[in-house]
């Protein structure tokens, strides 16, 4: 050990200031390398705890941690908190039995406790601050929101409502983590948001973003299309639709990319009532019939004697009436019959409503085909293109015709309603195609081997410019004139040039005076000799 250390105090001695330098510097790299790493393997692993937090439930969570002395570390401004991995899911059971955090606002935990004495009023408002806080926090959990904040205004609740007209509305204000929120989502919170509260329809829910754009403006229900926007979204829903299902048709014929369709709605914007009432006199109809039937029957009967005191004088007992002279008969009979016809009539209500499409008309480019290229083809060879013929045009603006569901009016021919063409892309060749493909691929291999790569070629690169400076490093010369000491000094003698010859005394004196640089003294000095 004592003859290891001597060597290197003794190689320690040889070198100059600068490769003394060096080498401290070096070594003091690798001491704080080593020092850096074993500190890094002994930090604890941090894993999410919660993130997207608020302030509040920031707060609360810091201060639990802080409590129960826990590392933890903060990220996102306060909005995210990292805790050792081993301790994550029982500090998450931990906090929330505590109820933290607690999420956007209150949730209808408020009603965990009971509360008495409260008025309707008050409970009232505390159902309403509930369902705001339980729609925040349901709607932040949305792909590409932050946060949400949900206000809902009710009409008041009286025993007498004196105006119908009044309906809730409500409010959204999301923060978002992109740019902007796709359509899909923002119905999907109006939906969410209508169907939570009674009587709420879906148009009256704003949703408003932390830019001050009303996302939910153009996705309004306007069925009477009364304004010039509802019109225009409503046309470009129905082009784009249409434009749509004849590319899907031509897509297996003519191949992905190779039709540009494009098609114009003429809608109708007017609302029409129509009330048409029709009699037909032909068509008659029995409504009612009365019969009526009298008969009436009267006789008339004449009875007496002759004239006279006989004739008036009272009959004995016994004898027989006087004979009676015949009566007179009367019988009448009379029918009355009355009938009432109803004429046919027929009463039609027409209501048409705005959205009808009254004209479509479309133009469709094709792309030119192309043949295959011949397989025992030179390279580079160009495919030459086909062009359609009068029948495929006229096949495949049949298809178009058969897509859009049109109709003749008028007398008007279907082939003017689609403007059917085939013409050259401003595409590249297939050739061309190919080998951008190739070549791109080839790059994006060189670029992945490099990246794995690059580490270790800078590594030995710097090692090689480390070891290129270490040994452009010499140890400073001695000058020779201190090896060239005259004869009286030292014990020095002249030689038979009048040179001093070196002496071992010399040589030792000149070790103690410059032990690091004299070995390369002795060389330069038996240079200068030999030459």
């Amino acid at each position: 050990m004592k003859a290891f250390t001597q060597s290197l105090l003794g190689l320690w001695t040889q070198l100059g200031i600068n490769q003394r330098v060096t080498l401290v510097v070096a070594a003091a790299a690798v001491v704080a390398g080593l020092i850096g790493v074993v500190l890094w393997s002994h930090q604890p692993d941090y894993q999410l705890l919660y993130g997207k937090l608020s302030e509040k439930d920031s707060s609360q969570i810091i201060a639990q941690l802080q409590a129960q002395n826990i590392p933890h570390k903060i990220a996102n401004g306060g909005n995210t908190i990292y805790v050792p991995a081993d301790r994550v899911h029982r500090l998450r059971m931990d906090l929330a039995g505590k109820g933290v955090p607690s999420g956007e606002g209150v949730g209808f935990e408020i009603f965990d406790k009971g509360q008495f004495g409260l008025s309707d009023f008050v409970q009232r408002t505390n159902y309403l601050r509930a369902l705001q806080g339980e729609l925040a926090r349901t709607i932040s959990q949305l792909d590409g929101v932050r946060s949400a904040r949900v206000m809902i205004v009710q009409p008041e609740n009286r025993l007498l409502v004196t105006n119908q007209s009044v309906k809730p509305t409500a409010s959204v204000f999301v923060e978002l983590t992109k740019p902007r929120l796709e359509p899909e989502a923002v119905n999907s919170i109006r939906n969410l948001v209508a169907n939570a509260v009674q009587g709420l329809l879906i148009d009256q829910v704003a949703v408003v973003d932390q830019k001050g754009r009303v996302l939910s403006e153009d996705l309004k229900q306007d069925p009477t299309l009364a304004s010039a926007s509802s019109q225009m979204r409503y046309r470009q829903q129905i082009e784009d639709y249409l434009a749509k299902k004849v590319e899907t048709m031509l897509l297996p014929v003519v191949g992905a990319g190779n039709t540009v369709v494009r098609v114009s709605a003429e809608i109708e914007t007017e609302s029409t009532t129509r009330t048409e009432e029709k009699y037909d006199p032909d068509g008659q109809v029995v409504r009612s019939q009365t019969q009526t039937e009298d008969i009436s029957n009267s006789s008339e009967q004449r009875s007496g004697g002759s004239t006279g005191v006989a004739a008036n004088t009272p009959e004995k007992a016994g004898a027989e009436p006087a004979a009676s002279r015949p009566s007179n008969i009367t019988e009448t009979n009379r029918k009355n019959r009355t009938t009432s016809y109803e004429i046919n009539r027929t009463l039609t209500n027409t209501s048409r409503q705005p959205g009808a499409i009254r004209n479509v008309t479309a133009a469709v480019f094709v792309a030119q085909r192309y043949a295959p290229v011949p397989a025992g083809a030179a390279p580079g060879t160009e495919p030459v293109a086909q062009i359609r013929t009068p029948e495929e045009i006229q096949a495949l603006r049949k298809i178009v015709i058969n897509a859009l569901g049109l109709k003749a009016v008028d007398g008007q021919s279907l082939d003017s309603l689609v403007s059917l063409q085939e013409l050259p892309f401003l595409t590249e060749p297939v050739s061309a195609q190919i080998q951008q493909i190739q070549s791109e691929t080839r790059i994006q291999s060189w670029i992945e081997t490099v990246g794995a790569y690059l580490p270790i070629g800078v590594g030995a690169l710097v090692l090689f410019f480390f070891v290129r400076m270490l040994s452009r490093q010499k140890p400073e010369p001695v000058p020779i004139e201190l090896l060239s000491v005259p004869a009286a000094a030292g014990g020095a003698s002249l030689g038979s040039n009048g040179h001093s010859v070196l002496t071992p005394d010399m040589l030792n004196q000149l070790i103690q005076q410059k032990p690091a640089n004299i070995g390369n003294a002795l060389r330069d000095y038996m240079a200068v000799k030999k030459n």
